[in-house]
This record gives structure tokens, C-alpha cells and sequence, in this order.
């Protein structure tokens, strides 16, 4: 199951080096919704390898501005505490194209 992450909880995930997905969305968004699916499946598929959560930018804030996120869903790639930037994606996406950023997520 994917976590609701909030400012506090994605921070200190982050910080640990653990490999995290983080799909930023909101209730009123249509895309948000079509890749709830694919999130909570892949988190189930990763679990115990790969933290994946949502986090609601109606809720919270900091994580949104400081990676400067313009539209949702956008999915975030932290692997040793940083951003993997060339592996973030916005707007709904295939179950197979967030998984094989996974795979390289790991694979990093």
C-alpha cells in the first residue's frame, strides 16, 4: 500500500537514502486519479525495496515548492537523498514507463 506522505514524513525519508517515489496529486485532479492504480500496485510490487507514497499538494506544500512543481501528477525519483532528476515524470503514466524508472532507481 502507498503512503500518504506529509512535509515531515517525505523529508525524513529522503534524508535516509532509501530509494523513494513520491507522486505529488490532488483529489480534483482526473490524471491524479488514473494513476492511483499504478501507484498503490507498484508499492505493493516494491515493497520493502522502494518507499512509494503520495503526497497531496492541497495539504502540504514545501516538498511541491521546493521542486518547484507546475502541474500534477508529477512523480519524484530520491535515491542517497537527492533527486534523480532525468527520472522524473509528469502527467499519468503507463504502469511499464514508472516501472522502469524504478528499475533505474535501483539500479543507481
Amino acid at each position: 500500500m502507498a503512503l500518504n506522505f506529509t512535509d515531515a514524513s517525505v523529508s525524513e525519508l529522503i534524508e535516509s537514502g532509501k530509494p523513494v517515489v513520491v507522486d505529488l496529486w490532488a483529489t480534483w485532479c482526473g490524471p491524479c486519479k488514473r494513476l492511483i492504480p499504478v501507484i498503490e500496485k507498484l508499492a505493493e510490487e516494491y515493497e520493502g525495496r522502494v518507499v512509494i507514497g503520495k503526497y497531496n499538494v492541497d495539504e502540504e506544500n514545501d516538498l511541491a515548492s521546493a521542486n518547484r512543481i507546475m502541474s500534477i501528477p508529477t512523480l519524484l525519483f530520491f535515491k542517497n537523498g537527492q533527486q534523480v532528476k532525468e527520472l522524473r515524470m509528469t502527467g499519468a503514466q503507463p504502469e511499464d514507463a514508472v516501472k522502469a524508472n524504478i528499475e533505474k532507481l535501483l539500479a543507481l
